[in-house]
């Protein structure tokens, strides 16, 4: 299959989301069946990324398929030379693995919609937005370029934001999508001001042209540092979208979104993006950078794992899940473990969705009750659910035989590594205490929804299993969650196909600039990887580190997992401690937990109730200094006026009249002596020579 092919089979992918989106937006409600046609669109989409998968990935795997057009041509500017705007398509492994993941996962949660979200008065809106986030979602992955990559980004962001509050007349909806949108744009601020960066000193958006550019020595204005401010903008951007501290706080509130959405946006998708971008800019990711990329990740993964335990929501306990999870691959990118945080990337697509559409089953089994604390014995009642759910948590808390126990697995060898060379130590600790941590809050979860004895009957009795179109997405995840699709070897993932044969980039570029020389410079390293990021330099040290140190760190992790479910078995369902007991013991610690560490408190404290004091003095302002110079201004004005309107009427006006009135009294007086008789004359002039003597008389 030629190279244009897999470039119009992409492009049709592409498309087809928008194309039904575009038809349910404007003839949804008359044909309510309209819906069938996105789920078809999605289905046929799926079906084209497997194609291109199976081609690229089989026996194209070494090859980069790029094609390109220009959109802009500006001509010869001052200081930027000849301009213009590139747009195109980028096909390589990445590519072809989150095609096959964004529309398997979209195709899944359209079908599942058709049963959980059935009845709904805006059913047709709700897969005209499904379709727009996917078309918004397929466009993050296809582009070549930092431009489209940031359109299609705010794309996502708008259509998050309609999902999410797709319930818009419940204010706790409303409210989480506003939140989502707004904390979303701090991230996006930052990554728009790296993109600015780049191309004020590359003139191009194009990826693999600025990998060159730097790989030739030509760094953002001479200086690493603004190489380094550079990366650390552009991941802002991931801090936003993949919920890292500090803008974590917005995935659990979307959880009021329909529980299909969560499964799509943040689960799989929406929050995997930023995972994403940070594997494509990683060539230009300096040392400091991925530092502090490393650290970032390490710390949301802990942060969210210690409040996981103590929630009750479902909905809730998988959305810090999520955000944990998605600071485990955040992690491993910063540590080098390139492979491993692509790799975990898509294993979690796979049993967090499934988590996510498990937890929405049980939702409307127990009438949209999410309490887990209402739940309980829903096994009997749930069977395939309950399994799937199972297999599901098995994976996330690493158990081997999953998938989740290879990527984890090869993610903690990277952090375990990274810490015995460079002695950042906190990066690892961090890694494998959050092994625990997931393994305990997750069959936390199960025993509490699934084991044990009912303990609200009345949902109880009104539960049953969900419909075949509900819980055929949920094995066909779970079969995916196993570990023989990714490797032969349940305990190795380095013997499978997945990072041996289609990820060949196994490990870090790091620069030299590191406690530890992997690299010379990150020109350097960035030059490896012009060619479409395939084909980067190992580390001897690296690579030596980390055979050495595989068997320790499996081991850890697996004893570390098997700890998790021990004590959550311990507490919840043997009873051999009272979790009430507990939390009175550790009431602070408890509290702390429960209230998120009290981040939605402090951010309102400070920057929600910073922006509204910052209005209020603003509107004082505004309504005292502004509008009082502008009254006085005004008053000032008016009184001029009433000066100038009584000077032209007194004095001007005045004047005139007089005039006026002198002229006619004199008129007046005067027409008395001009009778027109001749004889009146003479006497006149008789009269006044008598009066003239009579002045000037010589005596």
């Amino acid at each position: 299959m030629s190279d244009i092919t897999l470039v119009n089979l992409s492009l049709i992918i592409l498309l087809l989301p928008i194309f039904g989106f575009t038809i349910l937006i404007f003839f949804g409600k008359r044909f309510p069946k309209l819906y069938l046609l996105e789920t078809t669109f999605l289905g046929i989409a799926f079906v084209l990324a497997a194609i291109i998968g199976f081609v690229k990935l089989g026996t194209l795997t070494e090859h980069t398929i790029i094609f390109q057009f220009t959109w802009i041509d500006f001509g010869k500017l001052p200081l930027f030379g000849h301009l213009k705007f590139i747009l195109g398509v980028k096909i390589d492994n990445l590519t072809a693995i989150m095609l096959l993941v964004v529309t398997l996962i979209s195709f899944l949660v359209h079908v599942y919609s058709i049963g959980y979200m059935h009845g709904d008065k805006r059913f047709s809106r709700y897969y005209a937005y499904l379709g727009l986030f996917s078309f918004s979602m397929l466009g993050i992955v296809l582009t070549h370029n930092l431009l489209t990559l940031y359109i299609f980004w705010e794309l996502v962001g708008l259509s998050s934001y309609l999902l999410i509050g797709f319930w818009f007349e419940k204010k706790s909806a409303a409210d989480a999508g506003k939140k989502a949108f707004l904390v979303n744009r701090v991230g996006d601020i930052g990554m728009f001001l790296g993109i600015l960066i780049l191309f004020t000193n590359y003139h191009t958006f194009t990826y693999d042209s600025i990998f060159a550019a730097i790989g030739a020595g030509h760094l953002p204005f001479n200086s690493p540092a603004w190489l380094t401010a550079a990366g650390i903008l552009l991941f802002m951007g991931a801090v936003g979208k993949s919920a890292q501290f500090p803008l974590h706080v917005w995935l659990p509130d979307a959880m009021e979104g329909p529980t299909p959405v969560s499964a799509l946006i943040h689960a799989a998708t929406m929050v995997a993006a930023g995972v994403y971008m940070v594997a494509r800019i990683f060539p230009m990711l300096t040392a400091d950078a991925l530092l502090v990329i490393a650290l970032v990740g390490g710390f949301t993964s802990f942060l969210a794992a210690t409040i996981a335990i103590t929630q009750n929501d479902i909905k809730k306990v998988l959305a810090y899940s999520t955000i944990s999870q998605l600071g485990y691959m955040v992690m491993a990118l910063g540590v080098g473990s390139y492979a491993y945080g692509f790799f975990h990337l898509v294993t979690h697509a796979w049993f967090k969705a499934l988590l996510f559409l498990g937890s929405g089953s049980v939702i409307q089994a127990m009438h949209h009750e999410q309490d887990i604390r209402q739940m309980g014995g829903l096994r009997k009642k749930m069977p395939i659910t309950y399994y799937t759910f199972l297999v599901a948590t098995l994976a996330i808390s690493g158990v081997p035989f999953f998938s989740g126990f290879l990527s984890k697995d090869g993610l903690l060898l990277g952090t375990y590594a990274f810490g015995s060379l460079t002695g950042h130590i906190l990066i690892p600790i961090f890694g494998f205490t959050v092994v625990v941590l997931t393994a305990f809050y997750m069959f936390r979860l199960v025993i509490i929804t699934f084991h044990g004895e009912p303990r609200n009957q009345e949902k109880y009795d009104h539960a049953k299993e969900s419909p075949k179109v509900m819980t055929i997405p949920l094995i066909v995840l779970a079969v995916l969650s196993f570990f023989f699709w990714y490797s032969p070897n349940p305990f190795s993932s380095e013997s499978g196909w997945f990072i041996s044969k289609w990820i060949p980039t196994p490990h870090s570029v790091v620069p030299e600039n590191m406690r530890f020389n992997f690299m010379k410079t990150a020109g350097e390293a960035a030059g490896h990887v012009q060619n479409g990021g395939e084909a980067i330099v190992h580390s001897p040290m690296y690579m030596e580190a980390l055979h050495h140190a595989h068997y320790p760190a499996m081991i850890l992790s697996i004893l570390l997992a098997a700890l998790g479910i021990f004590l959550a078995y311990w507490i919840y369902q043997w009873k051999k401690v009272d979790p009430d007991m507990l939390a009175d013991r550790f009431n602070w610690l408890y509290k702390f937990s429960l209230n998120k560490w009290y981040f939605d408190e402090l951010y309102h404290a400070t920057f929600v109730a910073g922006t509204v004091g910052l209005g209020k003095v603003l509107a004082w302002f505004d309504s005292n200094i502004v509008d009082g110079v502008v009254n006085g201004a005004a008053w000032v004005t008016r009184k001029v006026s009433q000066f100038s309107g009584a000077f032209d009427h007194y004095v001007v006006d005045g004047l005139v009249n007089f005039s006026a009135f002198a002229s006619g009294f004199l008129g007046l007086v005067l027409k008395k002596f001009q009778t027109g008789k001749v004889q009146t004359y003479v006497v006149f002039v008789v009269f006044s020579v008598l009066i003239l003597l009579l002045i000037f008389r010589p005596f």
